[in-house]
């Protein structure tokens, strides 16, 4: 395929080496453009795209973004940039204008130099299935440089409608917030019947190299009561944790399964003040369940 007629990705960064994000070190590739808006989202400057408001201009204190014109995103001078998030906290989008548009070539050239020292990559986001083209063919290629990818989605899309992905795909890394779809509504802004379809569907194939479920309660600070196991102000934690290590068991699936304990760091002001953090004894708690029911591996994070 010519460089011309490589697809091209809307990229928000690409962190040269992770040891969370998969097995081996690997570089982790994060695309811009979200279709939930989870409340304890971690990256939330990669939802949506910049619309070139401007907003951004006077706020960066680096002078690292010019204006492009015409409503355009600004043009963004990486040597510049400190990282310290000023443009999209000035955002009304919350969306970084840092994201560039690449295409496949450029960006496995840019983790070349790093390829030696790499056991693969992991695509993430945002969330990379929301552009299906680009990471097909981005799987493919960093398959046939020796560096085969993971797919880290949320589960909106259905899989089982992709098969370039799922040929081209080392596995899959899933998150299954709620199982309860009025509770996953709350906390996402979206269905969680595409998920638990994805859930049974890459599990069946043995396609799950790890699924996650964040611990998070409704507000209130850590800590609490207990009430029938679970603490007060939580999710059906106990419901979700239970249902998921249901269906990898079923299926024979050894993929992983973390328990991540919510945390605010990096979270929306006004999103993290409706959370709260579990006690660890809740979460050692869940976990124990998880491997009742069947789990091959649990972990708590």
């Amino acid at each position: 395929m010519s460089a011309a007629a490589e697809p091209v990705g809307l990229v928000a960064r690409i962190l040269p080496f992770s040891a969370v994000d998969g097995p081996g070190n690997r570089a982790v590739v994060f695309l811009q453009g979200c279709d939930f808006d989870c409340s304890y989202c971690h990256n939330p400057e990669t939802r949506a795209a910049c619309s070139g408001c401007g907003a951004c201009l006077a706020a960066c204190p680096a002078g690292a973004l010019a204006d492009s014109g015409a409503g355009l995103p600004p043009r963004w001078d990486q040597a510049r940039c400190r990282d310290c998030g000023a443009c999209a906290a000035a955002c009304a989008l919350g969306s970084s204008p840092r994201a560039r548009r690449l295409s496949v070539g450029e960006l496995l050239g840019e983790i070349e130099r790093y390829r030696p020292f790499l056991r693969g990559i992991t695509v993430s986001g945002g969330e990379c299935t929301l552009q299906p083209d680009f990471l097909a063919a981005l799987l493919e290629a960093s398959r046939a440089r020796g560096l085969p990818g993971l797919v880290d989605t949320n589960g909106g899309s259905p899989l089982a409608a992709r098969p370039r992905i799922l040929a081209a795909a080392e596995g899959f890394m899933l998150d299954v917030k709620a199982w309860d779809p009025a509770e996953h509504r709350a906390l996402t802004g979206a269905d969680n019947a595409p998920v638990l379809e994805n859930l049974r569907f890459l599990a069946g194939r043995g396609a799950l190299f790890e699924v996650r479920t964040v611990l998070a309660l409704r507000g209130g600070g850590p800590g609490g009561g207990e009430t029938g196991g679970a603490q007060e102000g939580a999710f059906d934690l106990e419901g979700t944790v239970r249902e998921t290590a249901r269906v990898l068991a079923r299926a024979g699936s050894r993929a992983r399964y973390r328990l991540i304990r919510y945390r605010p760091y990096g979270v929306r002001a006004a999103r993290a003040a409706t959370l709260a953090e579990p006690d660890p004894a809740l979460a050692e708690r869940l976990a124990e369940l998880a491997r009742r029911e069947g789990a091959a591996e649990v972990f708590v994070s």
